[in-house]
């Protein structure tokens, strides 16, 4: 009949369906929003398969690219299995409750209303928003293209919040290598090679050093290349008043590396003065100034704690020779941590020690830090993960309003609009998004960045390493929100762009 719009014959019960036009088909609201459910459930389901399948394959390369830089002893680094068995029972359910919102709004649309969804002519505040846009130098792809956002407001924001997300992601990943990577650069001192000498045990006459603990540290400063060096020794004493063993690391020489790395106070340079980690401090309800009392075999030493270090063990804490001297005089040190001259072969030195003598075990410490290694790793994994995630928002969005305007974009094409406009008109319409994304995401990465590190408990970060934002970096990171929103919109512009008038205008 003439005047009745009708759906092309081609077109299914099931596209019907997924055009909100059940209700046309005598589907009630509860049906609707099942079959809006199911369409969701299915897929999910089964990317939820395909997610955890290819986690599992995953985790464990990456798991152990990432930690290669830190000894784990004992501990095997796997995924358990049940990590698979929630992701695939919580995520189904997470879809679900984020389609049950419009699957309501559905619900309460009425035949009428549903059966003109996307074919007839929209008005509102969108048009009066292009044609202001129109109305200015821009070229017309660019103008309606900024133009497209204000017709969806909803369907907008949802697009912003992905973006948001990734450029907030971006920003906090940004500035956590940048304090790690400071952080790094502290425990490798000044790039000069450092060799740990261990003494074998004394137990075992085949292993002990030949020479004294004195005579030790003399020989390993008067091989050729030796800078500085610090003698360790290592006790377990007893912290009065508290029922944990805590680990003393008493040292004797030139400042060891640790040294540089007081947050507060200084560095132990007499007899009763220790410094420990924020860990320490916090688990015993200790400050700077206070007091403690350690004891072992029988002898009891004071110290007050004159420093804080930027990390530690909690139940660890360092302190001068002297005050070892006090709990067990003749216990030697058991490393001796040698600071190479700048240009010195430290496998030549690494001989020499063993030729000396064959109870000391030399070996050249790794340069960097494990931590930092660990940290700037799995930022980087969940960095591109998360931009991954954001731009596929951005497709889905971009896909979905592309297949909606079939109609004005054959009209645009018909009235001589090119493929390139096309996709310019397009990619504008979320570009616009991500340069307003950008400037909501990065204080937000910011502000997070902060957050975690004032507040990582066993790590206590100066300042310098937490003013890591300068002119460049938020710069740079500005272009994310336009990347995301880009990279998601290429591929559906260019399908709109190749999409032929005739198909467009089909149903008129």
């Amino acid at each position: 009949m003439h005047g009745v719009r009708e759906d092309p014959p081609h077109r299914s019960p099931l596209d019907l369906l997924a055009g909100d036009r059940a209700k046309a088909l005598g589907f009630t609201p509860n049906q609707v929003v099942a079959v809006y459910l199911t369409m969701v459930s299915v897929p999910a389901i089964a990317g939820c398969v395909l997610g955890a399948l290819l986690g599992t394959a995953l985790a464990q390369p990456i798991l152990s690219i990432v930690f290669s830089g830190i000894g784990t002893g004992s501990a095997v680094l796997t995924i358990s299995p049940w990590v698979s068995v929630v992701s695939l029972a919580d995520t189904p359910v997470v879809v679900l409750l984020a389609a049950l919102i419009p699957a309501l709004r559905a619900h309460r649309l009425p035949a009428t209303r549903a059966i003109t969804a996307g074919s007839a002519p929209r008005t509102g505040r969108g048009l009066r928003v292009q044609r202001k846009l129109g109305g200015t130098r821009l070229p017309r792809s660019v103008s309606l293209g900024l133009g497209q956002p204000f017709a969806r407001p909803g369907r907008t924001l949802l697009t912003m919040a992905a973006i948001v997300l990734g450029v907030t992601t971006v920003t906090l990943t940004t500035g956590l290598t940048s304090t790690m990577v400071a952080y790094g650069d502290t425990a490798a001192g000044n790039g000069a090679a450092q060799v740990e000498v261990r003494a074998g045990s004394p137990a075992n006459r085949e292993t002990a050093p030949k020479l004294s603990d004195a005579r030790t540290e003399e020989l390993l400063r008067s091989l050729p290349g030796a800078e500085q060096l610090t003698a360790n020794a290592l006790v377990q004493v007893n912290l009065v008043g508290y029922t944990q063993l805590t680990s003393a690391f008493f040292f004797r020489g030139d400042p060891p590396p640790a040294a540089s790395r007081i947050v507060q106070g200084r560095w132990p340079d007499g007899p009763g003065e220790a410094v420990v980690g924020p860990s320490f401090l916090k688990q015993h309800g200790l400050s700077v100034g206070d007091r403690i009392t350690l004891a072992t075999g029988g002898r009891k030493a004071a110290a007050t704690i004159v420093g804080e270090s930027m990390d530690g063990d909690a139940r660890g804490l360092n302190a001068s020779r002297q005050t070892l001297t006090e709990l067990s005089p003749h216990r030697r040190a058991g490393v001796y941590a040698v600071t190479l001259a700048p240009g010195t072969d430290a496998k030549a030195y690494i001989k020499a020690v063993k030729a000396a003598d064959p109870g000391l075990h030399p070996s050249l410490v790794e340069s960097g830090s494990g931590a930092t290694t660990a940290i700037v790793g799995f930022s980087s994994v969940f960095t591109v993960l998360r931009t991954v995630v954001a731009a596929l928002g951005v497709f889905n969005t971009v896909l979905l309003s592309a297949r909606e305007r079939r109609r004005d974009l054959g009209m645009l094409k018909s009235i001589g609009m090119t493929p390139r406009q096309i996709v310019a008109m397009t990619v504008t319409s979320v570009a616009g998004l991500g340069v307003v994304s950008g400037l909501v995401g990065i204080p937000l990465g910011m502000l997070a960045h902060r957050l975690l590190v004032d507040n990582v408990g066993v790590v206590v970060f100066p300042e310098p390493m937490k003013d890591v934002w300068h002119a460049p970096q938020p710069a740079a990171l500005a272009l994310a929100g336009v990347t995301i929103a880009v990279l998601g919109a290429l591929v559906p512009a260019r399908s709109a762009a190749r999409l032929t008038i005739a198909t467009a205008l089909h149903n008129e």
